[in-house]
């Protein structure tokens, strides 16, 4: 499976682009907005208000989960990868643990091997950077460690509860599933959201359906996980300036692959996490959303906190 991904070009490709995009370079750091200690950004716009706000969203008790299953055949960015074993510990080769209860107890545990970037996921602000930059100014040497983040872990970001906004831009462009490398422009979100009468608000979790991972995942593991279409590097500086909690798509990567002319490849990353402190979520389950035009509904994240974690596997909740 990961050798199948190296051996297509499209990454290959995409990384040549980067090389060669006019003005390639890091960015001057900017301080946030929420203060030289913050390690949460945009989660800072979660407050009662948002949430009771957002309450106000479920009116047909509907929910849907926006993670998709995952399995130890998923497509992954290499080196990425899972696997799962379910042991019986003390119960092997006719072993019993009646003496240990006092009756013939049997249980099942699991243990993983894996990726925390694998299948649906969010990405934490220690994720990506530039020139060893990340979000808030932190420098990679004072707080990356192997032994896990010591700042910007996904650990310390709070349940994210807020309106949740899909795009379906699949709709928008008349088709079933856009093309890999098909961009997303600011020009197309706008016009977008006005045709589904949706405006996008600071603190909104924004999603975009694509139809990539319904029509791709399942058919064309490999292909689905060799390109994707997605957002352009001006698309994520406009959608950034529109101040979200969170930006996500049904694709794996949320950006464009291979980018559009010009773009650096996976740019969008740095424009939400490191410049605006925005967190991504990638390989979302939007279909039922579009297919039963849920255009805004409550979105619930509380993942599992794993100190100093850079990302972590997810199944938030849309409700409407």
């Amino acid at each position: 499976m990961i050798k199948l991904f190296c051996n297509n070009g499209a990454i290959a490709l995409a990384f040549s682009l980067l090389l060669a995009a006019p003005g390639f370079g890091a960015e001057q750091c900017q301080p946030s907005r929420w203060g030289a200690e913050d390690e949460i950004g945009a989660a800072n716009h979660v407050s009662p208000e948002q949430v009771l706000m957002a309450v106000k969203l479920v009116k047909k008790g509907e929910s849907h989960p926006l993670g998709i299953v995952v399995d130890p055949a998923m497509p992954a960015f290499p080196p990425r990868s899972f696997a799962l074993q379910v042991v019986q510990p003390g119960q092997h080769n006719g072993r019993s643990l009646q003496p240990q209860f006092g009756w013939d107890l049997v249980y099942n545990d699991d243990m993983a091997q894996l990726w925390f970037g694998v299948g649906p996921q969010l990405d934490g602000l220690g994720h990506m950077g530039e020139a060893g930059t990340y979000y808030n100014c932190n420098e990679a040497v004072d707080f990356i460690d192997i032994s896990g983040l010591k700042k910007l872990g996904t650990h310390n970001v709070p349940p994210l509860v807020g309106r949740g906004v899909l795009l379906d831009m699949a709709g928008y462009f008349g088709v079933a599933m856009m093309a890999a490398g098909q961009g997303i422009s600011a020009a197309d979100i706008k016009a977008a959201a006005k045709s589904q009468g949706i405006e996008i608000r600071p603190g909104d979790v924004v999603l975009f359906h694509t139809g990539w991972t319904d029509g791709m995942l399942q058919s064309e593991p490999t292909a689905w996980a060799a390109g994707e279409p997605g957002l352009t590097n001006e698309a994520s500086r406009y959608l950034a300036s529109l101040e979200p909690m969170a930006v996500g798509a049904d694709t794996w990567g949320v950006d464009a692959v291979p980018p559009v002319g010009g773009d650096k490849v996976f740019y969008g990353h740095i424009e939400f996490l490191r410049n605006k402190g925005i967190y991504l979520l990638e390989t979302m389950n939007t279909g039922r959303l579009a297919r039963e035009r849920v255009h805004e509904f409550m979105f619930v994240l509380g993942q599992a906190r794993i100190k100093g974690a850079v990302q972590m596997i997810i199944n938030p909740v849309a409700l409407w």
